[in-house]
């Protein structure tokens, strides 16, 4: 249970503080994206060097999904993972909503342009956040490191990402705000629960078939 309270609190810092930023900060500005972008790295090292020993810091169905097909984890504990992901994401949300008085901006992914292109965004931006969480975690001695390479390549993802579909590269992350906030964001939000689940799939598939000394 400890693996998954930790999957939950950390699940709900990276919605309530990143998306948080998101939405009080806003996205319409290069200063807004930059800020947005430092946020969820952030909050990922934070989570990494906190909670990183017990539960090893997914907070993220994808990356779980990923750690699951590499046989680094039990599909057990990949669905009380996911279980717990979930919930955080949604208590994280719901807290913000409170916080700000508003359930209208939550943070939600969303897309203007089409459904595919939108899908095809986040498989590539899910396959290298994913691939370089599989690198740096597959080896011991990058221990001291990983947060911080983690977290930074949270930030380049969605640098490039915000202005394209907001960046999800995470299931739990987007589902929450959408259903919370409702309208357009609940009738889009499929893509961005099945193409981080796709990303991080293929990014574990390249790491144990090409990757792996083994």
């Amino acid at each position: 249970m400890k693996k998954y309270i930790c999957e939950f609190v950390g699940t709900f810092a990276l919605t309530f503080f990143a998306c948080g930023v998101a939405v009080t900060v806003g996205c319409d500005t290069p200063a807004g994206v930059i800020a947005t972008a430092l946020a969820f790295g952030l909050v990922i090292v934070a989570m990494a060097y906190s909670i990183g020993n017990v539960s090893g810091c997914h907070i993220n169905p994808a990356v779980s999904l990923a750690m699951l097909l590499n046989k680094k984890m039990t599909a057990e504990d990949f669905v009380g993972y996911v279980i717990a992901q979930v919930l955080g994401a949604f208590a994280g949300s719901a807290m913000l909503g409170y916080v700000l008085g508003d359930f209208s901006k939550l943070g939600a992914n969303g897309f203007n342009e089409s459904a595919f292109l939108a899908i095809v965004v986040e498989v590539v931006l899910t396959f290298f956040f994913v691939l370089a969480i599989l690198g740096v975690t597959s080896k011991k001695e990058n221990g001291h490191v990983t947060g911080i390479v983690i977290g930074l390549s949270l930030v380049l993802v969605h640098l490039f990402g915000i202005g394209l579909t907001g960046t999800s590269v995470n299931p739990a992350r987007s589902l929450a705000p959408a259903i919370l906030q409702g309208g357009l964001a609940t009738r889009q939000v499929w893509v961005f629960i099945i193409a981080p689940l796709i990303g991080g799939a293929l990014a574990a598939l390249f790491h144990k078939h090409v990757l792996e000394d083994k």
